[in-house]
């Protein structure tokens, strides 16, 4: 389903979108946040927390939860991950550099995921809301 041909390219440019970004914002991408961000760019599947920590825990057996969603809030506050609350998992952000609105195709049987950012249909969905007098708190 993915329009990915080299995967390990695909990772090694989100991981160095996310650390411009991480500059841009003057935020700290240390290497605990970085490790975990390497492991959700590992396939274009989302991960779930406890995942992660399970994979994470083969390098740094003293890894504990908190250090997973602190890393994951860190990852989501600055736009380098998403969590696709349906499956109550994460996965990587193509477009970090770009705030807005994206979609998300999701295969029903392997769940591999496709991130599909529109500015135009990001446009499109805030005018509604507007018009509407409507404030969006979580879009699904």
């Amino acid at each position: 389903m993915h329009a990915c041909q080299n995967h390990e390219h695909c990772a090694h440019d989100a991981l160095a979108l996310a650390e411009n970004a991480c500059q841009q914002q003057d935020a700290r991408l240390t290497p605990t946040r970085r490790r975990i961000l390497e492991l959700l760019w590992e396939s274009h599947q989302p991960s779930k927390a406890y995942d992660i920590l399970t994979r994470l825990q083969q390098e740094m057996p003293s890894a504990k939860p908190p250090t997973v969603y602190r890393a994951l809030d860190f990852l989501l506050e600055h736009g380098l991950i998403h969590k696709i609350e349906r499956l109550n998992a994460f996965v990587g952000c193509h477009y970090p550099q770009e705030a807005g609105f994206c979609t998300f195709l999701i295969c029903k049987e392997c769940h591999e995921t496709q991130e599909i950012h529109q500015p135009e249909v990001s446009q499109l969905l805030h005018q509604q809301l507007k018009q509407h007098a409507f404030t969006a708190q979580n879009i699904t």
